[in-house]
This record gives structure tokens, sequence and C-alpha cells, in this order.
């Protein structure tokens, strides 16, 4: 074990030899640190938690009680190979939350931005890509491979299919079930989960301008507008028509890229057209 005389570890923690510990860290009462992780300067551990196989935790990261970091990926095909879990710097970890490494038949790491906040019981898989400034609120969960850009915001007891792509300034409604890609700005809620709009509030706080906000306006209706087109189709329409907006070519660019999942959509009359036509 690495250790600066700055750090300090309670008495009844477990630290295994191996682990790197930065300047600073504390390691409340009854944590378990593994022999392969790394905690950065400023870590805290509060009590009460778990920090497994591979992982390394960002400077200056909090972690709440019964938080469990690293442990196995709930998959089948995970035969106990070395991967990784890599969180970044300056996150808020609350009680209960866990975070799996990934499996060796795929990414072999899962990922986690800086300035992300975890509220108690929310789960993410292995295999998953996080960006930052990201919210989970409580009992959260997502599932393996998916992807969640900057400054996504997911309501409570919200629930994301494997392999789904959340893009940027999205925001997912509580209790919402997402089972499709959700564009950037994009606002879903429900049941299955539709699309009820941009993310207006996300878009305001993050200093976008009312010019800015008001061009993605319009090219959400042309994207989503009943006119016989798929939404593929509509993309590429956008890619001429704003070919000076990022943020508008952003969200096109987002469609028109691979994925192994269809994309959420509003509800209307043509929902069930776009989900045939848009593989």
């Amino acid at each position: 074990m690495s250790q600066d005389k700055t750090t300090f570890i309670h008495p009844s923690a477990i630290v295994e030899s191996g682990a790197e510990l930065g300047k600073r860290v504390r390691i409340g009462p009854f944590c378990h640190v593994g022999p392969h992780a790394v905690l950065g300067d400023d870590v805290e551990l509060i009590s009460h938690v778990v920090v497994a196989g591979d992982t390394t935790i960002g400077a200056r990261t909090r972690v709440f009680p019964q938080a469990v970091l690293g442990a196995e990926p709930q998959n089948t095909a995970y035969k106990g190979e070395r991967t990784t879990l890599v969180i970044g710097v300056d996150n808020t970890i609350r009680e209960g939350v866990t975070m799996h490494i990934g499996t060796g038949n795929a990414r072999g790491e899962t990922v986690v931005g800086d300035n992300c906040m975890f509220l108690a019981y929310a789960h993410v898989a292995h295999d998953c890509v996080l960006g930052d400034h990201v919210v989970f609120s409580n009992n959260v969960m997502i599932g393996g491979h998916t992807t969640i850009g900057d400054r996504v915001i997911v309501g409570g007891g919200a629930g994301i299919h494997q392999f789904c792509n959340i893009g940027h300034h999205a925001f997912i409604g509580g209790i919402a079930a997402v089972v499709h890609d959700v564009i950037p700005y994009g606002m879903v809620v429900g049941n299955r989960a539709y699309m009820a709009g941009l993310n207006l509030v996300g878009m305001k706080r993050s200093g976008m301008s009312k010019d800015e906000i008001n061009a993605l306006r319009q090219a959400y209706k042309v994207l989503f507008a009943d006119n016989g087109c798929t939404l593929r189709e509509n993309a590429r329409q956008l890619t001429e028509d704003y070919a000076g907006n990022a943020a508008i070519l952003d969200i096109a660019g987002f469609i028109l890229a691979d994925s192994k999942r269809k994309f959420t959509t509003p509800l209307t009359s043509r929902r069930s057209r776009l989900d045939d036509g848009d593989e």
C-alpha cells in the first residue's frame, strides 16, 4: 500500500497491500479498499464503502456509506478477466451507489467523467461511458454498454436499456423507461419513454443564447415533422439547412451515426413508422 503521511485511515478500515492512495485521502470506519484500487488526492470514503477490482477514483471525490465501486459485472459473459472502472475528479457518490468494472469481451472498462453526482442507490453497469456534470437521481439504473453525454440529468427511478446512447444536455424524466437513443438536448418522459420536447431549462443553464435555443426549437419541428420522410432523412435535411449551426449539426450527426438502438420519438401518429424505418 502506498500511503502519504497526510492520509487518514480509520483503525476499523481495511486497505489491502498494493492499493495506491494520494495525498490527504480519508478512509472512514469499516471501509474495504482492494489491492488494485487507486485513490486520488483528497478522496474521502466516509464509511462502509467497498472499492474493489481495478478501480481508480479521481481527486476530491466523496463516497458515502454502503457504496460499492468496482465489483464484478452482472453479466454471465464475465469470466474473471482483468477489467477496470475509472471515475473522474470532483464526483459525489451517495449512499448505496453501485458501479461495475467492464467485461473482457467488450470495452473492458467503465468510465465516469468529472463533476458528476449520483444520488442514493443509483447503478452504473459494466462498459458504460458517462460524460461530465452528469446527475443521476435516486434509484436510476442504466444497463451495460450505455453512453451518457455531458450534463445529462436522469430523474429518480428511471431505467435506461443496454446499448442506448443519451446525447449531451438531455433530460430523462423520473420513472421513465428508456429503450431507444435520445438526441442531444432532448427531454423524454413516460413508460415507455417518449420525446416530450427539448431540455430548455438545461440549455438555458448551460449558457445558450435565446437565438441558439430558438434555432434548435425550429430544427426539432423539422426533425419530427409529419412530412412523409424518415427521421434520418429529416436529419440529412437539417445538415443542409443549418450547415453553420454547430448544435443542430450535433443532433443531426447523432441521428446519422451508427447505433444499436432506435430513437426515442414524440407520441404522434407517425411514431410506429419512425420506429420501423429508422434502425
